[in-house]
C-alpha cells in the first residue's frame, strides 16, 4: 500500500527512438470500473487515494480508508436529508419526497455512522 497505483506525471525516461523523440508512456485508464474497484479494495479513502499516513499498518490505512469513506457517504446522506425536509418545510406538497423516504435516510445516516465508528475504534 505504500506505492500508488496511480501513473507518475512526469513523462517516463527511456532511450530515444532511431528518430530522436522518446517514447512515450503507454496510456492506462485509471477510470475504468475495475481499476477503481481494485483501488477501492486496496484501502483507497473517499478522494480514490490510499490513506496518506505511510507510518500506520497496513490494517489499520485500510480501517481509516474505509472510515474516511463512510463519512464521505454520510455527508452526502445528510445534505440530501437537509434538502428533503427543506422541501417539506418550504416547498409545495407535491415536491416532499415522504416519510418512507426520510426515514430510510435517516436509517443510512446511522448505519454509516456506525460503520464509520466501528472501524475508527483499535482492533485488539
Amino acid at each position: 500500500m505504500n506505492e500508488s497505483d496511480f501513473p507518475h506525471l512526469h513523462a517516463y525516461r527511456s532511450t530515444a527512438r532511431g528518430d530522436g523523440s522518446p517514447q512515450a508512456a503507454p496510456a492506462v485508464d485509471r477510470n475504468t470500473f475495475m481499476a477503481n474497484l481494485n483501488r477501492i479494495g486496496s484501502g483507497a479513502a473517499a478522494d480514490g487515494q490510499p490513506w496518506p499516513e505511510r507510518h500506520q499498518l497496513p490494517g489499520r490505512c485500510l480501517a481509516l480508508a474505509d472510515a474516511d469513506c463512510a463519512l464521505s457517504g454520510l455527508r452526502v446522506v445528510l445534505e440530501m436529508l437537509l434538502a428533503a425536509e427543506r422541501t417539506r418545510q418550504n416547498g409545495e406538497p407535491e415536491e416532499y419526497v415522504g416519510d418512507r423516504v426520510m426515514e430510510g435516510l435517516i436509517m443510512a445516516c446511522q448505519s454509516l455512522c456506525a460503520q464509520a465508528v466501528g472501524r475508527l475504534q483499535p482492533e485488539g
